[in-house]
């Protein structure tokens, strides 16, 4: 149990040193302070807007800078469906795949535009060389940069300064940080034995039986996978993701993906202390969720060490619950990577968390509802201050002090933007078409699992659609030729879609109507928010806003089947 214990701290310990020195860079990047990459990239980005024809040196207004995100991923998501429907036809593909159903065409297009990544298929019997690496390595590195030039234009916005360019915030995101540790990560994890090939599958006999032969996929795996974690896509290149061995082989690589994952949400935070000339509240915000962040591995952690109620009574002894896990990773891994993959958004999975404890389940759930801990690829950043914008309207009101913000005052249209972004448009694309999967489960949902965990996968599906992260309970029928993937295909692309770009708006809108306000000199009536106390409050309205929302579906999931198990049922 230590040793698991000593695993997570070490990680804890690397994630806090990494977090403030990556955020300082990410924020000089977007000041546009020199770096020691501008030498190398300004060159070539200039270059890029020259041919593109973009003006680098013209801002955005709010719609505009949403016009531009909903017309560039328009534009590759048909040049994706398209290479996915005649990928037959294009080279790469040493197996010969054929296009998959329209529907799963649609969905994975979908699922990968807007950075989320869910998979309703096998990726190494489905797709070819050439429209993973291609098609979906392409987005890999646009969706997320789209995220992350969203959450740099709200930040830009809260302190009062022009959103910015879109097409200029998406190329630096890509050139000057994902393009570059993609590169590094790449040539670690390919030392490290994760394959990089464009051979055709290895034909090897078993060990049963030499005249029985057997296909071993392989493929362009390395580079897929850096930009997979950092980009917080999550889409495996194998259908058994971050828990194949071509993908995830052993304990290094196992925590290189982890802090690649974790790298940009958490640095975002003192991105914004670094442009809001404010690195104390940046300290205490990422101290807020670092905090809810290590109390959820803990819960996590505790529940699959101490294993199954009624598989230890069966064994007379304690075990750790070892279902649905790789034993090179074990409980500790294992649950560290579950509440960070699904905090983060990224989606990618080293165990199944359909196989976690009911704590598990719960943390992971409670994770997708939240959104902040740490959030998505920018938006979650966006995520985290938005609460933070609610809080001052809240504590405002409570103390009698005027809601202000950064020195603009919070009014009636950023309360309605807010409220509307955190509690109503998340619950609609989650609760509804979850209840209507529930009252035809043998029709719709084809749902795998009875009872109270049954209700938890649905629910799992659709949140895990509504946040951009992508991983599954699994088990359900969404994937052809079964007869309900057809519902699960078009009912998730509606929570994908509206999950991402809705949010994405509003957090815009919001963001411009806030630095077109004339700001307000501070007072003893001022509401500070770079405080120990505000802090803590706003910790306060994050879990009541979420528990008040979403408790009553963890209460008849995760925490009856808790019950459940408990009573030896």
């Amino acid at each position: 149990m230590l040793q698991g214990w000593i695993q997570i701290g070490i990680t804890l310990l690397l994630i806090v040193a990494i977090t403030p020195i990556f955020g300082r860079y990410i924020a000089r990047v977007f000041l546009g302070k020199k770096t020691f990459l501008d030498k190398v990239l300004t060159p070539f980005e200039n270059l890029i807007f020259s041919l593109s024809g973009v003006q680098s040196k013209v801002q955005m207004t709010g719609w505009q800078y949403a016009r531009a995100i909903l017309y560039s991923n328009l534009v590759m998501a048909i040049m994706l469906f398209l290479m996915i429907m005649f990928q037959g036809a294009l080279p790469l593909n040493p197996t010969g795949l054929s296009a998959p159903s329209w529907d799963t065409a649609l969905h994975t297009t979908i699922s990968f535009i807007t950075n989320t990544d869910q998979q309703h298929y096998a990726g190494e019997t489905t797709l070819s060389y050439f429209t993973q690496t291609l098609g979906l390595g392409f987005l890999f590195f646009t969706s997320a940069g789209t995220g992350l030039a969203v959450g740099i234009a709200f930040i830009r916005g809260l302190t009062g300064r022009s959103l910015g360019n879109f097409y200029v915030d998406l190329t630096q995101s890509i050139t000057r940080i994902l393009l570059p540790i993609s590169i590094i990560g790449a040539i670690i994890f390919i030392a490290a034995g994760v394959p990089e090939t464009l051979s055709a599958p290895v034909v090897v006999p078993t060990l049963e039986d030499e005249n029985i032969r057997q296909a071993i996929a392989i493929g362009p795996v390395a580079h897929f996978e850096i930009i997979k974690q950092l980009g917080e896509n999550g889409g495996g290149f194998f259908s058994a993701n971050s828990t194949h061995p071509f993908e995830n082989p052993n304990s290094f690589t196992n925590l290189i993906q982890i802090l690649t994952m974790i790298s940009i949400p958490t640095a975002l935070i003192f991105a914004y202390g670094e442009i809001a000339n404010n690195r104390k509240q940046a300290w205490l915000i990422f101290g807020m969720v670092f905090i809810l962040y290590v109390s959820f591995i803990v819960v996590v952690g505790i529940g699959e060490y101490q294993g199954n109620p009624l598989v230890n009574t069966l064994l007379g002894s304690q075990s750790p619950n070892f279902e649905g896990k790789e034993v090179r990773f074990g409980w500790a891994q294992s649950a560290l990577f579950a509440v960070t993959t699904t905090g983060t958004m990224t989606g990618a999975v080293n165990s199944m968390h359909d196989s976690l404890m009911p704590s598990g389940g719960f943390i992971t759930l409670s994770n997708l509802f939240l959104q902040i801990i740490w959030g998505g690829q920018g938006t979650g950043t966006a995520y985290l201050f938005a609460y933070l914008i609610l809080a001052v309207f809240v504590t405002g009101l409570m103390v009698g002090r005027t809601p202000e913000f950064f020195g603009r005052k919070i009014e009636k249209n950023e309360v309605v933007l807010t409220s509307f972004l955190i509690l109503l448009i998340h619950p609609i694309f989650i609760l509804i078409p979850s209840a209507i999967a529930l009252a035809f489960p043998d029709q719709l949902a084809g749902i795998s699992n009875s009872g109270f965990h049954g209700l938890s996968q649905v629910v799992y599906e659709y949140a895990s659609a509504a946040a951009n992260n992508g991983s599954g309970f699994e088990g359900l029928a969404d994937t052809q030729p079964a007869s309900s993937a057809l519902w699960w295909n078009l009912s998730t692309s509606v929570s994908l879609l509206g999950g991402r770009y809705i949010p994405a708006i509003a957090l815009l809108l919001l963001a411009d109507g806030i630095s077109r306000k004339q700001p307000v000199a501070m007072t003893t009536g001022t509401l500070r928010t770079d405080t120990v106390l505000f802090t803590t409050v706003t910790a306060g309205v994050i879990l009541i806003m979420g528990a008040l929302t979403f408790f009553p579906v963890l209460a008849l999931g995760s925490i009856a089947e808790a019950f459940l198990i408990a009573r030896g049922g």
